[in-house]
């Protein structure tokens, strides 16, 4: 064969390199480019996509480090090299991803089918993104003398001589320099001492987090479980373990000995936590232990911060993250620990854009960096004491509370019997107890997971429910905000006088309670009482639940009426009536998971009564108190409830002994959502242990405009879901403006 010879033009035309770059679009892989010189792999640059200039990432070709179920089909698009565009600049700003991440963010992709491109989104948009900046707030100095009122503590000395010697700072490096608590620096604040001020520099601890600063006294049980944790991180290799323990049993300062030997290794630690108003008393506690704050990553966070501790991750500086779910895409250079705090929380699950389940991906994410995993929670998810039974995961189990604290009596008021005058939803014999516990100068709490004055609004004239014009929901009453809002598209609107439907006057009236009627009966019943509602809509910031802790540990507040943000992780030692007005909320419907939800739900709350030296109640108001829930609540018994509860799923492989994926049509109409998802069903996938459930109408219908249709795909554990999804789906084109979105191993069934 004749050689084939190049003109010097076209020479110059071909030379370069051939390079996949993954860019933050929904994308099925990455992109090819040219450039002048070889990238390594995880290099930032910036390249032209269509008339914009957007950054990507230079990428693996094939993401052959997926397990053969999990890798996509490879793509048959091949572009002549002459033909491709060439990128356009290294973006050297910012450090180059990993391996780990990468690879992470493949696995999250290809295990919930999500364009790569997405994912990769979520790790770059922080260093990616511009804009402005919002300033730090820290404490300093007031200028002028001490109010001559001012009775100083030596904690309060302490933290002045902290501002002395180190300038303004933020409440938790104020503490960890001072060893005050955050009560302290928020008391010196209200007292006129403290002023805020804007902080200069990094967000970044100057002092880094000493394993051996402060080691606690633990018991004879603690200190074995700590010991297992210490030894699995000293593996330095893959492993899980769940730290089981009862509410109060000391489980932060265990696994804060796993964390200690990460440090003392030089490795990195990610603590997940559920909501990001519990990183308040946690960064207090860490900050006595190891003497320093940790690195806290959620959405709250000024953009100079979140930059900061991005870079200082990536550089390795940074040693300890505490946040949310999407603190698993930072670029963590020699992570040797994560941790997942109340593990069994739903709120782990990302439900909108890229699904993921922060808890299942925080285990790949160790298993990708080999590194430990520790599963923190007093009542453990079904999915995780499965993996425990098969021995998949390790155990340690504490059993009793720390120091003098016991378990709280837990006992059922039957409503049927003991039931609040009419238009009222307190029990008289809840309402002594409260009366008994003010006398006695101890704090109570009075939970009910519904935000709002109530839940629907009647009309009593032609009994029309005013509802959300773009879901299928009520409309809540916010009577402190003179609205009524959709919870689940925030629309919202005035109250009104008169009913939409019939136009009677003053004939609409609330129907249930929500917090805000509970505190409102509270109020008439007990005029004298301190009161604080603690929900998601009342304390907005960290920094509003910071002074809402503070009141609670000052003893400022007699009684807390809040929702499940109340539940989680809380210590308050003057806490000791916890009293649940409907415990029967979240058992009904259709959700596979309701009552263990409710179970660990109200597990918690009771948790958190009775934490100090003085004993614990906790009364539950239902009106079905034979439910096995109820039952196994009175009686303390989690681990039977939750046999029975795996005893009714195991017949039909219902998760966790088989695999679930949701798939959801919606369309702006219903014939079109409708019809597209009868043609899923017919042409949906057949065979021995698989079967297709639907389609039906969702739960909610209509959200945010579109109406939907479900369908469950439910198959065997042995069976690979996605590999079946995919060639169930590959097929099948959306038209008039009908969407498919999967959710695998679904967490909500609404």
């Amino acid at each position: 064969m004749a050689e084939q010879r190049l003109s010097p033009h076209s020479r110059r035309r071909e030379a370069g390199h051939r390079l996949s770059v993954l860019v933050p679009r929904p994308f099925a892989g990455p992109l090819d480019y040219k450039f002048d010189t070889p990238l390594a792999p995880g290099t930032v640059v910036r390249v032209p996509l269509g008339r914009q200039e957007i950054v990507g990432c230079v990428w693996e070709a094939e993401p052959t480090h997926l397990p053969v179920d999990l890798r996509p089909p490879r793509s048959s698009r091949h572009v002549a090299f002459g033909s491709l565009r060439a990128i356009i600049s290294v973006e050297t700003r910012i450090p180059a991803l990993p391996e780990t991440l990468r690879h992470f963010i493949d696995w999250v992709a290809a295990y919930g089918l999500s364009a790569p491109g997405m994912v990769l989104a979520i790790a770059l948009r922080v260093p990616a993104q511009g804009g402005g900046m919002k300033p730090m707030l820290g404490w300093a100095r007031k200028a002028g003398p001490l109010p001559e009122s001012l009775r100083l503590t030596p904690a309060r000395n302490a933290v002045l001589a902290a501002l002395e010697a180190h300038g303004p700072a933020s409440t938790a490096a104020l503490s960890a320099q001072s060893g005050a608590s955050a009560a302290v620096i928020r008391g010196l604040a209200h007292a006129g001492v403290l002023e805020e001020s804007v902080l200069e520099g990094s967000p970044m601890s100057a002092t880094p987090p000493e394993p051996d600063y402060a080691p606690p006294i633990l018991s004879a049980e603690q200190a074995e479980a700590a010991h297992a944790l210490i030894e699995a991180v000293e593996e330095r290799a893959f492993n899980v373990t769940l730290l089981e323990g009862v509410t109060g049993s000391g489980k932060t300062e265990v696994y804060f000995e796993a964390v200690a030997a990460a440090l003392r290794q030089g490795r990195q630690v990610l603590v997940l936590v559920p909501e990001i108003a519990l990183t308040t008393q946690w960064t207090e506690r860490f900050a006595k232990r190891f003497g320093t704050i940790p690195a806290i990553w959620h959405s709250d966070l000024g953009q100079k911060a979140r930059r900061e501790t991005w870079r200082a991750v990536a550089d390795g500086q940074q040693r300890v993250v505490v946040g949310a779910r999407s603190a698993l895409f930072l670029p963590f250079a020699a992570l040797g620990l994560v941790v997942v705090d109340e593990e069994h929380e739903s709120t782990y699950k990302q439900e909108e854009g890229v699904l993921y389940h922060g808890r299942d991906m925080a285990i790949v994410r160790a298993r990708l960096a080999g590194a430990a995993a520790i599963l923190v929670s007093a009542t453990p998810s079904m999915e995780t004491l499965v993996n425990v039974q098969k021995g998949r995961f390790r155990h340690e189990v504490l059993e009793s509370r720390h120091g003098p604290a016991c378990m709280p009596e837990i006992s059922l008021i039957d409503m049927r019997d003991h039931g609040p005058e009419r238009g009222l939803f307190l029990s008289p014999l809840l309402c002594e107890s409260i009366e008994d516990g003010m006398k006695a100068g101890e704090q109570s709490m009075l939970f009910l997971n519904r935000r709002g004055y109530a839940p629907l609004t009647l009309c009593r004239a032609c009994g029309h429910r005013i509802q959300c014009p773009h879901c299928a929901a009520w409309m809540v009453e916010h009577r402190r905000r003179r609205i009524l809002a959709c919870h689940h598209c925030d629309y919202t609107q005035p109250l009104m006088k008169a009913c939409p439907a019939c136009e009677a006057e003053d004939s609409l009236v609330p129907i249930g309670p929500g917090i805000e009627r509970i505190h409102e009966e509270v109020q008439a019943r007990f005029p004298e009482a301190r009161l604080l509602v603690m929900a998601s809509d009342t304390l907005t910031s960290p920094a509003a639940m910071e002074e809402a802790v503070r009141k609670i540990a000052q003893k400022e507040v007699d009684l807390i009426i809040g929702t499940q943000i109340v539940a989680k992780g809380w210590h308050f030692p003057d806490l000791t009536l916890v009293g649940v007005v409907d415990a029967d909320l979240g058992l009904g419907g259709g959700d596979l998971r309701a009552a263990e939800r409710t179970m660990q739900l109200l597990h918690q709350v009771a948790g958190r009564a009775g934490r100090g030296s003085k004993p614990g109640r906790v009364m539950l108001q239902s009106y079905v108190g034979d439910h096995p829930v109820m039952q196994a609540l009175i009686e303390n018994d989690f681990i039977r409830f939750m046999e029975q509860e795996a005893a009714q799923r195991r017949p039909g492989f219902w998760p966790p002994y088989g695999r679930l994926a949701a798939v959801i049509v919606s369309a702006p109409k219903e014939t079109h959502a409708e019809a597209l998802a009868r043609h899923l069903a017919l042409n949906g996938p057949h065979g021995e242990g698989m079967e297709i459930l639907g389609p039906a109408p969702a739960p909610l219908a209509l959200l945010r405009g579109r109406y939907r249709f479900r369908l469950l795909l439910r198959t065997r554990r042995d069976i690979a879901l996605q590999p079946v999804l995919r060639h169930w789906l590959a097929g099948v084109t959306c038209k008039n403006d009908a969407r498919i979105d999967v959710d695998v191993d679904p967490v909500s069934f609404m």
